[in-house]
Formats: structure tokens, sequence, C-alpha cells
């Protein structure tokens, strides 16, 4: 008989889903609709449960999951994921980490490209027959040169390495803070998040952070200033929208390029409206690349876990 795997999410890579069947009986929770019920009908059977970071899985369901033995994550946010109550159980809780590093990276490098130049203001412009109407020049405002900017860090893990090796590329200054100073990067290290948005061009937010909220607020987008941009690939709530709105609504920044927000999907319509800001749909990993290897790795950490093996890429065990 095969093993009980619980899906919260659906894996978009056809050929991990077929070796998911192939290995396992998947019960696909995200399609059905009175999931309590379903649970209490399946729950003893299920061994292994795999979900999303944003979607994470409860306290609740991991009670009514007796026989579970991990939780993987089809990523590197674990928040949603009740992490002392998964220790105290002993159940080992996986994360893809390392997968996202060089997409995630790439597309901060790409949204801040994207704000300095004006790109998709420029898009519109021709798509909608503007340039044909007004083929002058001085129909487009001049944008803002990236090359050299001096770019600021929040978060020197993984990806803020990674961006910080491609700003490095275009000849940026760099500057960055964290929890402490890091010994093995050659960047210049300021410890107070407002003073570092006052000596760069761009704030780049590459925080886990998982509970941090707010950090961003008014204090640092006015340290940032009416030539800053701010840029996130990080978290959402890691920024204070309503202060963020305000600051691109006054011109108190330049411009924002913005992969993650405080209530996905619902963005502000100020932010969706405002003609300063980039926005993606949460999509810095969405390539076919990464998330082929995330899907791997949630496959290699069930199969370990259900050997009885610690999975190598475990947070809680």
């Amino acid at each position: 008989m095969k093993p009980h795997v619980l899906q919260l999410n659906p894996i978009l890579i056809p050929a991990i889903n077929a070796a998911l069947a192939e290995r396992y009986t998947v019960h696909k929770l995200f399609e059905v609709q009175d999931q309590p019920a379903y649970l209490r009908e399946h729950g003893a059977a299920i061994q292994a449960a795999i979900t999303g970071g944003h979607t994470g899985i409860t306290r609740a369901m991991l009670e009514m999951l007796p026989n579970l033995k991990v939780v993987a994550v089809n990523g590197v946010g674990t928040d949603a994921v009740p992490l002392p109550y998964c220790r105290e159980r002993g159940l080992p809780v996986t994360a893809t980490l390392g997968a996202l590093t060089e997409d995630v990276a790439d597309l901060a490098i790409g949204l801040l490209i994207a704000a300095c130049r004006n790109l998709c203001a420029g898009d519109r412009f021709v798509r909608d027959g503007q340039w044909e109407k007004f083929p002058q020049p001085s129909a487009i405002p001049l944008a803002r040169r990236f090359s050299g900017m001096r770019v600021g860090i929040v978060g020197m893990g993984r990806v803020g390495r990674a961006v910080a090796t491609r700003a490095a590329a275009f000849g940026c200054p760099i500057l960055y803070t964290d929890l402490r100073a890091m010994d093995d990067v050659p960047h210049r290290f300021v410890a107070d998040l407002v003073a570092l948005a006052g000596q760069v061009d761009a704030l780049v937010l590459c925080a886990a952070a998982d509970k941090a909220e707010g950090i961003v607020n008014a204090a640092v987008l006015d340290a940032l200033g009416p030539q800053g941009f701010l840029v996130n690939v990080a978290r959402g709530r890691l920024v204070n929208e309503p202060d963020l709105t305000e600051a691109l609504r006054a011109g108190r920044i330049a411009g924002a390029g913005l992969d993650v927000f405080v209530d996905e999907p619902r963005v502000p319509q100020a932010l969706r409206d405002s003609d300063r800001t980039t926005l993606q749909a949460h999509r810095a990993s969405a390539t076919w690349e990464t998330r082929t290897a995330m899907a791997q790795m949630v496959l290699d950490s069930v199969a370990q876990a259900l050997a009885g093996e610690r999975p190598a890429m475990s947070l809680t065990t």
C-alpha cells in the first residue's frame, strides 16, 4: 500500500505531480470544500504533508494528523507553520532553502532597473499608441541610471548576497544591514536601518525576518528621500504600506518595485494606481528551473522522512 500524503497547495511541475502519484496516495486538500470533515476521515492515514510557504499549516490541522512524519514546505517561508509545536512533537519541517536564491535576486535587480528606467510606463506608452501621437523626446520624462547607484540591502543572507553580486557588477557600491555584521562579505555594514536608508539611492529588502513587521516606515522612506527607490522581494509585511503609499503619492521617494504585499493577493489600490510603482504577483521564484528544483527538494524530504531518516532540509529536528 502506498503511503498517504496530504497536499495543501498545487505543484505546477507535471513531472513532480507524476512522481507523487506514482509513489503515494495523494490527498489534494486544496480541492476539498469541507476540509475539517475530510481530515477527520483521512487524517490518521496521512504520513506526510506538503504545503506552501504562504499557506503553511495550522496547529489544529496538525493535531488531526497523528501519524504525520514530515511537513515539507515548498518554499522558504515557515512563519505560517507552528515551529515550536513541531519541535515539541519531534516533527521535521523542511523548506527549499537555496533553490530560490538566483531567481529572487534576478527579479530584485529587474524590479530596480524597471523602476529606475520607467520600463513599464515606456511599454504602455508604446502599446497605447502614444509614441505615434507624441513622437517628441520630451513626451517621456527622463529616467534614472541604475549603474553606479548606492544600493542598500536589508538582510545579507543567500538572496542578499546574490543581489549584492549582481548590483556590484553594475558598479554599485553596496551597503547592508542585518542582525550583525558579516565577516565574510566585503560590503559596509550599517547597523541602523534609517541610517542605511539615508546613505543609499536604493533599498532592497531581502530579509526573511519572519517576526519583523513594518520596519520600513515613514522614517525610513524619508531617509531614502525623493530620489530613492525601494525594492521588496522578501516579505510584504516588512513594509508599512500606508506609509509607502503616502510617500509615493507625495513624491517623498522616487519609486518602488514590489513583488510581495501585506495581504496578498489584495494589493492596495493606491499602489496599483501609482505611476511610481512596478508590481509583480509574488513571482520571484516563478521559473521552470526554480520551481522544479523546489519541488524535487520537497519530494526528497518526503522520501527521507518516510524512510525513517532525518530530512536533509529539516529546520526543526
